[in-house]
């Protein structure tokens, strides 16, 4: 007996709004996201802000004012995203960018919880 195949939501549109603090990634299943720019920087999926572990993981504070430069496509499962702090690292998959826009708002809130308890803010630059 063979395993079930599992149904990965595909995007069919992804938007970069002249103003650059959002993408919009609009799903074959009807889904569409906005997702902020400071909320794919600081969730970016690169070694750099989440390590190899949960212990290495980064909080980066200072990004409220970030606007993307560039999404440019990684094969036919991601893109990489830039940002005008020249953070590029980050391959964002389709099942990255579905996650993050179903969860948006909780993973918004871990992220502000996670400024406080570190002493971090949204407007001043700092990692810890």
């Amino acid at each position: 007996m063979s395993a079930p195949a599992i149904s990965v939501a595909w995007p069919v549109e992804i938007r970069l709004p002249k103003d650059r603090r959002t993408l919009r990634v609009a799903f074959d299943d009807g889904r569409t996201f906005e997702l902020s720019a400071e909320l794919l920087r600081v969730t970016s999926p690169s070694a750099e802000v989440q390590g190899h572990s949960e212990a290495e993981r980064k909080t980066v504070g200072g990004k409220r004012n970030i606007t993307i430069l560039s999404v440019d496509s990684v094969g036919n499962y991601a893109v990489r995203i830039g940002f005008d702090d020249m953070h590029a690292t980050g391959i964002y998959s389709w099942t990255f960018l579905r996650d993050l826009g179903e969860n948006a708002e909780r993973r918004f809130q871990d992220y502000l919880d996670d400024l406080q308890a570190k002493g971090l803010d949204r407007d001043r630059p700092g990692v810890r």
